[in-house]
């Protein structure tokens, strides 16, 4: 798993590319709370080789709390800026800053 930013110096928003090896998955999403914890609107797109990759525009200057649903598991990025406590979930969610 992989977190990729890139500030966008005419707008205030980061274009983040979030990537998942996952080959053996048929679906892969990222959801959290700049969408709502929609896996619709967070569905990666499959590679031919695997990888699950999309980008979105995020609001800088922001905390994010995010998870990945692959095949109907959520899993956490390791290589993320950091973990949180959710009660909801009574599990961490990934921390996301930009």
């Amino acid at each position: 798993m992989a977190i990729k930013k890139q500030f966008v110096k005419s707008k205030p928003v980061c274009k983040v590319t979030f990537t998942v090896e996952a080959p053996d998955a048929n679906k892969v999403s990222v959801i959290g709370d700049f969408n709502n914890w929609s896996p619709v609107e967070g569905e990666l797109k499959k590679q031919k080789n695997g990888i699950f990759k999309s980008t979105f525009d995020l609001a800088k200057d922001q905390n994010y709390e995010f998870r990945y649903l692959v095949d109907e598991t959520f899993v956490n990025d390791q290589e993320a800026d950091g973990f949180v406590w959710n009660e909801f979930a009574s599990a961490e969610n990934t921390l996301l800053t930009v």
